[in-house]
């Protein structure tokens, strides 16, 4: 069901093509077509997304991470983190420990243990 509305004059002018009121109305034929051309339901399928990277970006690289490789291989993958995570929880205790033996705050303190994983991921510790 296509309707237009044409008009060639404007304000009222006698030229004007335009023959009815300014409401709308819909009654009879056109009302059930276009009642029965609108889907009742709507699907929208889920949004697509992405999964969060938590890789390393230098993943590979560094120094370390031939050794770290091979003994991820080893080990295996589930011991390899765990030996991996206590390593990290004895570093980040070093730090606090240093942090409080020299009185700097726990802003510095987070600043340090943040710049140990930086260092950790370009030296391939965390390949």
């Amino acid at each position: 069901m296509t309707t237009s509305i044409s008009a060639t004059g404007f304000k009222g002018c006698p030229a004007s093509s335009f023959h009815g009121s300014w409401k709308t109305s819909i009654a009879g034929e056109d009302y059930t077509m276009l009642a029965k051309s609108v889907p009742i339901h709507i699907r929208v399928g889920k949004p697509v997304r992405l999964q969060p990277m938590m890789k390393n970006i230098n993943e590979g690289k560094g120094l370390f991470a031939p050794i770290v490789v091979v003994t991820r291989n080893i080990v295996g993958k589930k011991r390899f983190n765990q030996i991996r995570g206590k390593a990290i929880a004895l570093h980040s205790q070093v730090i606090t420990e240093f942090c409080k033996s020299i009185g700097a705050d726990t802003k510095q303190r987070q600043g340090l243990i943040r710049l140990a994983k930086k260092n950790g991921e370009r030296l391939g510790f965390l390949a």
